[in-house]
């Protein structure tokens, strides 16, 4: 997806909602396991109900990978119901992906290529030849893990080495590698503090934040201080929307939180 389709999307809706389908079948309701494929019937259903609120989903690769080779056909299923039904909305495989050399193209083809996803996560441990494959495609993006809104963050990103701390030395040097045109980067609404300077370093990428509803991020602090002129924030929340209720209606439940989320964000978005 180009960037100003994806721009053009959120100054339509007043909206930057991503909702995440981290979709764990010990919590779905108990009348889909009935079905021949409850995650894709879940998850198709959180779809049409959240889909004039957000502008894109994130599969969380992990709850379908646990399941093997259905949970794989669940998830192809699951991002070919949202391109043939609502191309307009951004898809990100949340997958954290990030090896040397032909690995990671080899990574970068399954998701970008095979699955036809927009974008995909990427960690930046390993540097450039773990990274750049993923920029080789065009309107596909890849998403760098700069500051994540887990407690353990703490442990390497935010440490000092060289005068710095690793998240602002990661930011920098990726700047540098071949097509970094095509990198967002994630930033945890749990960090909201650290978005202002981010924002300084990085005034024209665009942020996966997420960490907002069940983790304890505050919306109203990611919006303030993460915002450019094409308001540059991919606000995910997963749990929080999906999981809004474990009944019959969980659909509608979903629905009206994605709707609480994006109407808040409108406020911000002009």
């Amino acid at each position: 997806m180009k960037k100003e389709k994806l721009v053009e999307q959120i100054r339509s809706k007043k909206s930057c909602l991503i909702v995440g389908l981290d979709t764990d079948i010990n919590r779905i309701p108990e009348h889909l396991k009935e079905s021949d494929d409850p995650i894709f019937e879940f998850n198709r259903q959180i779809i049409n109900a959240t889909a004039p609120h957000c502008v894109g989903f994130k599969p969380n690769i992990a709850f379908y990978e646990a399941h093997g080779v259905s949970g794989w056909r669940s998830l192809q299923r699951t991002v070919d119901y949202i391109n043939e039904n609502f191309p307009d909305h951004f898809t990100i495989a949340d997958a954290k992906r990030g090896d040397i050399g032909n690995t990671s193209r080899m990574y970068a083809k399954a998701f970008l290529q095979d699955l036809q996803f927009d974008s995909v996560t990427v960690a930046p441990y390993m540097g450039s030849d773990s990274v750049e494959p993923f920029l080789e495609f065009e309107d596909k993006w890849a998403i760098l893990l700069a500051l994540t809104s887990n407690g353990g963050a703490f442990d390497f990103q935010t440490q000092i080495t060289d005068g710095e701390e690793l998240y602002k030395k990661v930011i920098e040097v990726s700047k540098e590698w071949n097509g970094s045109e095509k990198l967002m980067y994630v930033v945890g609404a749990t960090k909201a503090e650290y978005l202002s300077d981010i924002r300084k370093r990085l005034p024209d990428a665009f942020f996966l934040v997420p960490g907002v509803g069940s983790q304890g991020g505050s919306l109203e602090d990611v919006m303030r201080n993460g915002m450019n002129d094409e308001v540059g924030l991919l606000i995910n929340s997963s749990r929080g929307i999906i999981y809004a209720s474990d009944d019959e209606n969980f659909a509608g439940a979903a629905a009206t939180e994605a709707k609480r989320l994006a109407e808040k964000m409108a406020e911000f978005i002009v």
